[in-house]
């Protein structure tokens, strides 16, 4: 069966604490390899995010990924925070650059890591982590091509990354051009293709601009309809059903999914696509 993995933010409300909370119940029966927190741009989420991964490991009995940058923190305060996740038992680290928390260009703190690669580098030769990393399949906004853009994954997989998982897209051809792509670039680390349920479409045309991610006209078009007609949930769900099968058809071996703590909609696409593990009906009379 394709492995699943979802990713989640950390809260800022009680109220948000219950659709976090919400969102793994909802899912922990999917048998997730692994449930990750992102941290915010600039690190503004750091303590949260230490605090709900923590959290999630304690009582949700699941694997937990916990987000790490190096934006706007000292190399001495990035590997502090990972040898709290250490000492709590979270060995899963999703190791990214990071965005500044006010937007602009990435700028390192003067005693900090310069890019995603030292921070791999550093969080390898510990030897305690299995360090996840981010990949682009439209490119990564920075890179001045996608040469230079699958370069520089394979430099991040090469520091001792074992998997990439990528940005978001819409459609399946983007991802396999990448992977294929990847691949003839001998990187031979799996790459995770991530999804996006599309919950909301103004949201998520939004979280497109902002990551750089192009939309194709026909979806944006579909998408724009469907919502006038008051059907864009029925066409979300019929949209991320097709792309994720489409890639598993392709040979994705995992899928990971962006929940933004919305949970029902992954699920329907999950069972949509027969991703919900068999049970058995014991002692029957």
């Amino acid at each position: 069966m394709t492995a699943l993995s979802f990713e989640t933010f950390p809260p800022k409300s009680l109220n948000a604490s219950f659709h976090l909370w919400d969102t793994v119940k909802t899912l922990a029966p999917l048998d997730p390899r692994f449930v990750s927190v992102t941290y915010g741009a600039g690190g503004t989420t750091q303590e949260l995010t230490q605090e709900s991964a923590q959290t999630l490991r304690k009582t949700s009995g699941l694997r937990v990924a916990a987000h790490l940058t190096c934006t706007g923190q000292s190399r001495a305060d990035v590997l502090r925070t990972a040898a709290r996740y250490k000492k709590t038992g979270i060995t899963d680290i999703v190791a990214l650059r990071g965005d500044p928390a006010q937007g602009g260009a990435f700028e390192p703190h003067p005693d900090g890591f310069a890019n995603s690669v030292e921070l791999i580098e550093a969080l390898a030769q510990d030897g305690a982590f299995n360090i996840r990393v981010g990949a682009y399949p439209d490119s990564h906004p920075d890179a001045a091509s996608m040469a230079q853009n699958i370069d520089w994954l394979k430099a991040k997989i090469d520091a001792g990354a074992s998997e990439a998982i990528t940005q978001f897209f819409f459609e399946a051809d983007t991802f396999l051009r990448f992977r294929d792509a990847c691949a003839d670039a001998g990187i031979a680390a799996p790459i995770t293709p991530g999804i996006l349920p599309i919950s909301n479409w103004a949201s998520a045309k939004s979280f497109a601009r902002r990551c750089g991610t192009p939309i194709p006209a026909a979806i944006a078009t579909s998408f724009d309809r469907a919502t006038r007609a008051d059907r864009a949930d029925l066409y979300a769900l019929t949209h991320c059903s097709d792309l994720c099968d489409t890639l598993i058809e392709e040979g994705a071996e995992a899928l990971h999914f962006y929940t933004l703590n919305r949970p029902d909609l992954t699920l329907k696409v999950c069972r949509a696509l027969g991703l919900v593990p068999a049970t058995s009906i014991l002692n029957v009379a």
